[in-house]
């Protein structure tokens, strides 16, 4: 089996593919054969994602009913869905001794209830069908709790949790879940933060990782390797151990 003969064909759906992660993802699943359809909130942004090889459906991931109609369209522009991708996300550096509750609800509203809503609108269909793949973008950040991504990483073990219960919840109703847990990537999320980020790789390194491990059908995919492995200890660690450790990190949010 080829890298591309998993996905040749195959109907994604990617919300969050203006930019980042999810527009690199967009452009490689298209040069191994797939269908694509790219949404998120700035249409001019994904017409330039787009080109003439993708359509658009632009969609702000946290009104609900918005979600549902944009499924709708993206259905109709691929003459149906096989596979949705969820790649929206919000990140803003957090200080927990000054506590912002409006960013951390927006992190919330945004990483978490937009997830929520695309659910809604995807797996219901997928269900019904016998057939669908929902491929989730979480982050290494979920695994344990750091200092300065409080808000974040909440949302992110949130959805780690929430992906996972998912895969159990459809095994057997013709649904496959993926969870997909980067690492740092240089995006313009990560561009403005001030802090070390160790094994940081560019997106379109993220994306070819991506679509290995789908074309491998592989139900997690975490990256970069280096990252993985480190992340993967860092949740052995006992508590106060890794407390210890992660309260002497370079963090400024944390000093």
């Amino acid at each position: 089996m080829t890298k591309s003969s998993a996905i040749e064909g195959r109907r994604y759906w990617i919300v969050g593919a203006s930019s980042g992660i999810g527009a690199a993802l967009a452009k490689e699943l298209l040069s191994r054969g797939a269908q694509v359809v790219i949404s998120a909130r700035d249409a001019e942004a994904l017409r330039s994602v787009a080109g003439d090889e993708m359509a658009v459906v632009a969609v702000d991931a946290t009104d609900r009913d918005a979600v549902r109609a944009a499924s709708d369209e993206a259905r109709r522009a691929l003459g149906g869905i096989d596979a949705v991708v969820w790649c929206a996300g919000f990140w803003e550096q957090f200080d927990a001794g000054d506590w912002d509750a409006d960013s951390f609800a927006r992190h919330v509203e945004v990483n978490l209830l937009g997830l929520n809503n695309l659910l809604a609108a995807v797996v219901p269909p997928m269900v019904e069908a016998g057939d669908g793949h929902v491929i989730g973008v979480a982050s290494v950040a979920g695994y344990r709790g750091l200092a300065g991504a409080e808000a974040y990483g909440a949302t992110k073990a949130a959805q780690i949790n929430l992906l996972e219960g998912l895969r159990a919840a459809l095994s057997r109703r013709g649904v496959r879940v993926t969870t997909v847990c980067p690492g740092f990537v240089r995006t313009e999320m990560t561009a403005d933060n001030e802090f070390s980020m160790p094994f940081i790789i560019d997106a379109d390194e993220a994306a070819e990782a991506i679509a290995d491990g789908l074309a491998a059908h592989r139900v997690e995919i975490v990256f970069p390797w280096r990252m993985a492995l480190t992340m993967k200890v860092a949740r052995l660690l006992p508590v106060r151990v890794w407390s210890a450790i992660t309260s002497r990190m370079d963090n400024p949010a944390a000093r």
